[in-house]
C-alpha cells in the first residue's frame, strides 16, 4: 500500500469513528486535543498527509481502537488474536455461540472470496450419516450443530453472490472411500451414499464452489477458513483461534495459494474422480 493509499484509507476510518462516537466534529476534535480545522483538513479528500503518531495514539485512545487498524494494517479495531471455543454448549431452544459466529463471519464475507481446508471432507458436501458417524462419539449435540452447520454452509454457497474454495489431499477423500481411519465403522452403504452426494453437489455447485485436491506426500495445511479479507480462522481441534491482522490474512493467503498451485485434481475433475473411487470400492467391497 503506497502513501495515498493509507491517507484514504486513515480518513475513511477516522470518518467512521466519528460516525461511531455519536458526536460532533467539534466535540470529537475537542476530546483528541485538536482543533475543528485541523480534524476537518484531516477529514478533506485533498489531504495528502498523514497526521503526528501522536495524533493517531488520541484518536486510537478515543475510539478505543488500534492504530494498526486507524491505519489500514489491521482489518478489525482490536488487533490480537480471538480465542472462540469450537466445542460450544447447546443451550435448550437456542443456536449455539460458534455456530452464530460462523454464520456472522460468512454474511460478512458475502461478496468476496471464503477459501478453507476442511478438518475432513468439506461440511457442506456431508450426508447426516457421515457427519453423525463423526461427531456422535464426541456429542450428541455437537452432532446436532455440526448438521446444521453443514446445510446451512450448503444454502450460502448456493447464494448466486458467494465464491468459495476448499482445498485438502486427495488421500483423505480415498481413507473415506475405503473405510480407513476414523471411516473404518462406517457402513459401506454411508461411504457409497456420501460419495454419489460429493459426486451430485461439486457439479451442482460449480462454479460457486470449486474443490481442490493436492497430494498430501507434496503438501501439508492444518485446518483453517479464510473469510474474505477479513479474518482468518484457524482449527485446533476444540477452539478457533481468529486473527484479523493484515499480515496474518496475506500469509494464509500465500499459503492457500500454494495448495491451489499444487493441486492434482482440479474442481472440474473432482467429480469424475471419485464416481470412479465410488465404483472401485463398491466392486472390491462386493456392493452396487
Amino acid at each position: 500500500m503506497d502513501r495515498s493509499e493509507w491517507v484514504e484509507r486513515f480518513r475513511e476510518r477516522l470518518a467512521e469513528v466519528i460516525e461511531r462516537q455519536g458526536v460532533s466534529r467539534s466535540a470529537f476534535a475537542a476530546r483528541i486535543g485538536l482543533d475543528r480545522s485541523t480534524l476537518s483538513q484531516l477529514l478533506s479528500t485533498d489531504n495528502r498527509r498523514l497526521p503526528r503518531a501522536e495524533t493517531i495514539a488520541a484518536i486510537a485512545r478515543e475510539a478505543q481502537v488500534s492504530a494498526d487498524w486507524l491505519l489500514g494494517l489491521s482489518q478489525a479495531g482490536r488487533p490480537e488474536a480471538e480465542l472462540v471455543s469450537g466445542a460450544p454448549e447447546i443451550e435448550p431452544g437456542g443456536a449455539s455461540p460458534m455456530d452464530e459466529r460462523l454464520r456472522r463471519w460468512h454474511s460478512e464475507a458475502v461478496g468476496t472470496k471464503v477459501r478453507y481446508v476442511p478438518t475432513t471432507l468439506p461440511d457442506l458436501l456431508k450426508t447426516d450419516a457421515t457427519i453423525e458417524h463423526e461427531f456422535n462419539e464426541q456429542d450428541l449435540q455437537l452432532s446436532e450443530v455440526r448438521r446444521q452447520q453443514a446445510a446451512s454452509n450448503l444454502a450460502y454457497t448456493r447464494r448466486p453472490e458467494t465464491d468459495m474454495e476448499a482445498c485438502c489431499a486427495f488421500q483423505l477423500v480415498e481413507s473415506f472411500a475405503r473405510g480407513h481411519g476414523i471411516w473404518r465403522d462406517l457402513p459401506l452403504a454411508d461411504r457409497l451414499a456420501q460419495l454419489d452426494q460429493i459426486v451430485q453437489l461439486v457439479d451442482e455447485l460449480y462454479p460457486t464452489f470449486r474443490w481442490f485436491l493436492f497430494d498430501g506426500l507434496r503438501r501439508y495445511s492444518v485446518p483453517f477458513t479464510l473469510f474474505g479479507p477479513k479474518r482468518v480462522a484457524v482449527y485446533f481441534g476444540n477452539m478457533y483461534f481468529v486473527f484479523t491482522s493484515t499480515e496474518h490474512i496475506r500469509i494464509m493467503t500465500r499459503h492457500f495459494d500454494d495448495l491451489i498451485r499444487a493441486a492434482v485434481i482440479q474442481p472440474t475433475e473432482v467429480g469424475a474422480y471419485v464416481a470412479r473411487l465410488r465404483d472401485e470400492v463398491a466392486a472390491a467391497e462386493g456392493a452396487g
